[in-house]
């Protein structure tokens, strides 16, 4: 199992909505805010949850910060909280640093103080930020509806020399296989033949009517 210790500094509805999104896929975050409701609204789900400045270097590893292998500093209003931050992270040793910006000056800034990427509330919705964390195989998920997903990856090794008929994906993983991108072609086969082994480095889309298979590879379980 692929479980990671992340951190989220902030628990707006950006930060919130990232931290119960990872907690769903069994990983360790550390929240924190400096609104204690804020953090009690979280502290159910996560697996530390903490009221503080985080703009303390001590208070951040006081909590574990250091431990993190990834943070997402999620207070997108105040540059100078968020900088400090970043700073403080990147001197407790974190390795991966996610800050979010509120419009295009705040994210030049960001970069250049150290993020590792930049996210925009415009542009990145805390799950999609979440889901982007964990992959493995998945390469691109689209949310159709609160349960179902139309997801693209590449196939594991131990499913290259087998065909569907073996691999019974419907039941292990609640998938619909709807089309096929095999080695060096970029168009999308939609004639699927349910007895056709897979071949190394394809590519398949399918439709998944809830989080089984990104559970699986969040996990790492797909080798």
């Amino acid at each position: 199992m692929t479980k990671k210790i992340i951190g989220v500094l902030g628990l707006g509805i950006f930060g919130r909505t990232v931290a119960e999104e990872l907690s769903k896929f069994e990983q360790d975050v550390i929240a924190v805010d400096c609104k204690e409701n804020s953090v009690q609204d979280v502290a159910e789900f996560v697996s530390k949850a903490a009221v503080g400045d985080i703009t303390d270097i001590e208070f951040l590893k006081a909590v574990g910060i250091a431990q993190c292998d990834k943070v997402v500093i999620a207070t997108g209003t105040s540059l100078e909280s968020s900088v400090l931050a970043i700073m403080h992270c990147k001197k407790l040793g974190v390795k991966t640093i996610l800050a979010k910006a509120k419009n295009a000056t705040y994210e030049e800034v960001l970069y250049g103080i150290g993020a590792t990427k930049v996210i925009t509330p415009e542009r990145d919705s805390g799950k999609t930020v979440s889901s982007n964390m964990l992959r493995h195989r998945i390469d691109n998920i689209v949310h159709l509806e609160d349960t179902v997903s139309m997801i693209e990856f590449s196939i594991p090794d131990s499913w290259v020399g087998k065909n569907l008929i073996q691999l019974d994906l419907r039941n292990k993983y609640d998938l619909n296989l709807i089309g096929i991108r095999r080695k060096n072609l970029t168009t999308l086969d939609t004639d699927i033949n349910p007895s056709e082994v897979f071949e190394p480095n394809t590519k398949v889309v399918a439709i998944a009517s809830d989080n089984t298979f990104e559970k699986f590879d969040y996990l790492g379980y797909l080798k």
